[in-house]
């Protein structure tokens, strides 16, 4: 046996000396190379990544940052090309605030009880997390058509309301999972502590496990909110018919949005009404940015207070 075909190293007397060095086996070269080959292809994928992100940002950025101005935010749409857009960011911000109220809440809770409620082998806590993957992989068409389907049929008119809705759906399982991540990452020594004073579950809960895990929550609300308020195809079927010129503020009537001006004006015959797309796109690139950056900054800071 030689030291080439095998890391173990003999002694002077043929056997095994376990106080030897270990000698590299005849396998080392071929390990460097697989090493080297999966370091160069995971790196030229992320790499590739960040590519189509730089380009899609640059696209956006060069044909959006002609429209940009305050009278592009400040002023309502005229006709199909002039004005800005002021309506549909209201319209936006109504709707996805509607969604977020009705999402986070939910998401919240759902997390605790995961957390801190349901024991470790529930059937009714594995139902729910199976539950909330299949959500979350569920096409947002087909949460539009449910809604439609729940709210817009009965109701006779299309609404903001039915939108708000549609997005609920689509951030509720962002909020519940995210919310049971960042709970298990508060220490168990704050739990045995409340315990070891005789406090009750919900009190911990409230008092100390929430309050800990308050920036994480936070981040997971905002990145839920970022994507949400991109989404185009529950807002298509559920929220498609409003007057494009004006302010409303009715939620249970069509409530302009970003999107819906984006996929009807990027198609229209009109230079302007295309820039104008290209000028709410940006909007709402620069938003999601925004919004992510922030979710990053408060995320840091409060693994830092949990000392992670």
């Amino acid at each position: 046996m030689s030291s080439a075909a095998s890391p173990l190293v003999l002694g002077e007397s043929g056997l095994f000396d376990p106080m030897a060095p270990l000698a590299p086996s005849g396998n080392l070269r071929r390990r460097r190379v697989v090493n080297v080959i999966v370091t160069a292809t995971a790196t030229a994928a992320a790499l590739a990544a960040v590519a189509m992100l730089v380009i899609v940002v640059y696209g956006v950025l060069k044909r959006g940052i002609s429209s940009l101005g305050v009278d592009f935010i400040v002023q309502n749409p005229s006709g199909l090309a002039g004005g800005g857009i002021f309506n549909y960011l209201l319209g936006t911000a109504e709707v996805v605030a509607l969604g977020a109220a009705v999402a986070v809440p939910l998401g919240v809770l759902t997390g605790i009880y995961l957390t801190e409620f349901a024991g470790r082998r529930s059937r009714t806590a594995g139902v729910i997390k199976l539950a909330l993957d299949m959500m979350q992989g569920l096409p947002t068409i087909v949460v539009g058509l449910f809604v439609y389907g729940l709210i817009v049929i009965p109701q006779h008119r299309q609404s903001g309301f039915a939108a708000s809705i549609a997005l609920a759906i689509v951030m509720l399982p962002l909020m519940a999972r995210s919310s049971q991540e960042v709970l298990l990452l508060v220490p168990n020594t704050l739990r045995e502590a409340a315990d070891a004073l005789g406090v009750n579950r919900w009190r911990t809960v409230l008092t100390v496990i929430l309050p800990a895990a308050l920036g994480g929550i936070t981040t997971g609300a905002i990145l839920a909110i970022a994507r949400a308020a991109g989404e185009t195809a529950p807002v298509l079927i559920c929220d498609s018919l409003f007057t494009p010129d004006g302010v409303t503020t009715n939620i249970f009537h069509g409530v302009p949005t970003i999107p819906m001006l984006i996929f009807s004006s990027v198609e229209l015959p009109i230079p302007q009404a295309i820039a104008r797309a290209w000028g709410a796109a940006l909007m709402l690139m620069l938003f999601i940015l925004i919004a992510n950056i922030g979710a990053r900054l408060i995320l840091a800071r409060s693994r830092a207070r949990m000392g992670r």
